[in-house]
């Protein structure tokens, strides 16, 4: 799996994508980056406000679909809650814990380069194929045992 994005290739992919690289947007990315959590706007917040105080839940949340739009970060699994993001930009799966809604990169050659199948066109354009494992967690699937005991 590829690194990050570094500060100054962040600056480049920013003004590359008709956008400023402010510390506000840079922090954030750097935040969701260097997480393995797939974090959420929400997540992100709570990180960042104790070193950056006048930030707001707001600009978080708008610069992540901002991201999102230009192709900087791409949205990860499903959520009962809140839309969670991904950094990495190449490509590979996740595996989500339908019980706790844990989050992790898997890469899975096989199901790398999928196309969708032409059937797909009647139903409309497709702009990308995830594959995404869920499942139960070995956290939570320890804890299941410990519980029917």
């Amino acid at each position: 799996m590829s690194k990050p994005v570094g500060s100054v290739d962040f600056a480049l992919v920013c003004r590359l994508n008709g956008l400023k690289a402010t510390h506000q947007r840079m922090e954030i990315y750097r935040e969701l980056a260097e997480s393995n959590e797939h974090p959420d706007a929400g997540t992100i917040y709570m990180r960042l406000r104790k070193k950056m105080p006048s930030l707001s839940f707001d600009t978080v949340y708008r610069t992540l679909r901002v991201f999102e739009e230009k192709g900087i970060v791409a949205p990860a699994g499903i959520s009962k809650d809140a839309q969670r993001y991904d950094a990495k930009m190449y490509e590979h799966q996740h595996f989500v814990c339908v019980k706790c809604g844990l989050i992790r990169d898997v890469l899975c050659e096989a199901f790398c380069g999928l196309k969708a199948p032409d059937s797909i066109s009647e139903i409309g354009e497709t702009h990308s194929v995830r594959v995404e494992f869920r499942g139960v967690c070995e956290k939570c699937s320890e804890k299941r045992a410990k519980e029917k005991k």
